[in-house]
């Protein structure tokens, strides 16, 4: 028992581990992310429908949206942002590696008439000969990613666009991290039978690595016939290392903003958003 629990509680090395795959596309903890996007009144998986409203509305107008404009959405989940950008006439694509949410997402294209291009895939691995006038990567994705992912998915970006064409992405930032704490907790059927619809117990370590600015969520899950770990890694920013990082990368920074509704940037926001071109 004593070494049992010398694991939970084990920190690893920032980024050590990937669990992604884990938390959405496993059978019964896609259904609760999916019910945590659709759940329009908060700020989970996805944000709230007023939100998200705005938020399209805003984009359309600040890059100029018609029928000729292509965007792909990385992680568009049940295609919150894609059905309103396609409103739009737009050419729109969307990855996801939830098979629910693609499913959900392909639906919601039937019964509107759009046509949305909805591929089941990780973009990390998601190649194509197209080009496209706009990416997303909207509720913090960029966060969940290692430096290594991060470097990858910019290269995929730059490919994938036409020249000036631009990325629109939000972060967590600074002011967020220094909110966290670390804490050592666990708790029986833990978010009301999140991670399973069996009995379990859930150990949650939060870690938190100053130098890097990244904290560590690390949940154990102790059921009767198995035992998990998953991972969720968030990666926190300044302004200047993330304009650092776009522009080793061939990009241009073209303006901040606190959200991906267009608000003013503040100083004491816990996220904000960027627009950078491609040179």
């Amino acid at each position: 028992m004593f070494n049992n629990l010398e694991e939970i509680n084990s920190r690893p090395e920032p980024f050590q581990f990937y669990t992604a795959d884990s938390l959405w596309t496993d059978n019964h903890t896609s259904k609760q992310m999916l019910d945590y996007h659709l759940n329009e009144s908060v700020d989970l998986s996805s944000r709230n429908k007023n939100f998200i409203e705005r938020s399209a509305q805003w984009i359309a107008s600040k890059i100029t949206i018609n029928q000729e404009f292509s965007i792909c959405d990385f992680g568009c989940a049940p295609g919150l942002y894609t059905t309103r950008f396609a409103k739009q006439k737009a050419q729109v694509t969307g990855i996801d590696f939830s098979e629910r949410s693609i499913k959900y997402a392909k639906e919601t294209a039937d019964q509107n008439g759009l046509k949305i291009d909805y591929i089941l895939k990780s973009y990390l691995e998601f190649e194509t000969d197209k080009k496209y006038d706009l990416i997303t990567m909207i509720m913090c994705d960029f966060c969940a990613l290692s430096p290594d992912q991060r470097k990858l998915i910019l290269n995929k970006f730059y490919d994938f666009l036409n020249i000036g064409g631009s990325v629109l992405l939000d972060v967590y930032s600074l002011i967020s991290f220094k909110q966290r704490e670390e804490i050592a907790s666990y708790e029986f059927n833990q978010l009301n039978n999140f991670w399973s619809s069996e009995n379990y117990y859930c150990f949650l370590n939060t870690f938190k690595y100053d130098n890097e600015k990244v904290i560590l969520d690390k949940y154990t899950i102790i059921e009767k016939e198995r035992t998990r770990t998953v991972y969720n890694w968030l990666q926190y920013f300044s302004i200047e290392s993330l304009t650092k990082e776009f522009e080793k990368n061939g990009f241009k920074v073209e303006e901040f903003f606190s959200d991906v509704a267009g608000k003013s940037l503040d100083s004491e926001s816990s996220e904000f958003a960027v627009i950078v071109t491609k040179k």
